[in-house]
């Protein structure tokens, strides 16, 4: 048996998705991240990357976060194209990191927003 030790706030929405108590289509999930979709998509592809680990926002990272951060960007352009995006120069994607109230964060546990397909679709 693996012991894992789990970071996890019982009344954060995100945690409840991670924990399979809210059912999400998933993406893509490994022992650090957990992808999918938005259930109010802003765009024809849309999917929100996040760490399983509890991290309320960007203000709350530190140094010792570069690894996890550097995994959640690197791991985006791959599942945009999986996801239907078209490929860079010509398609794209678009990248969102809402931070605290007046950065327009309304859930609060680290999340990037993954957005793209044919337009018009931008929002905000």
């Amino acid at each position: 048996m693996t012991e894992k030790i789990v970071q996890s706030d019982p009344d954060c929405i995100f945690c409840k998705i991670v924990a399979g108590l809210i059912p999400s289509k998933v993406v893509y999930q490994d022992e650090e991240l957990f992808v999918f979709n938005d259930i109010h998509p802003w765009a024809p592809v849309h999917f929100l990357v996040i760490p399983k680990m509890h991290i309320p926002s960007m203000a709350q990272i530190g140094p010792e976060h570069a690894g996890l951060l550097g995994r959640m960007m690197t791991l985006a352009p791959q599942l945009a194209v999986q996801e239907g995006c078209n490929p860079y120069p010509d398609g794209g994607f678009r990248m969102l990191c809402n931070t605290g109230a007046q950065g327009g964060q309304e859930v609060h546990h680290l999340h990037i927003h993954v957005m793209g397909g044919p337009r018009p679709w931008l929002k905000g």
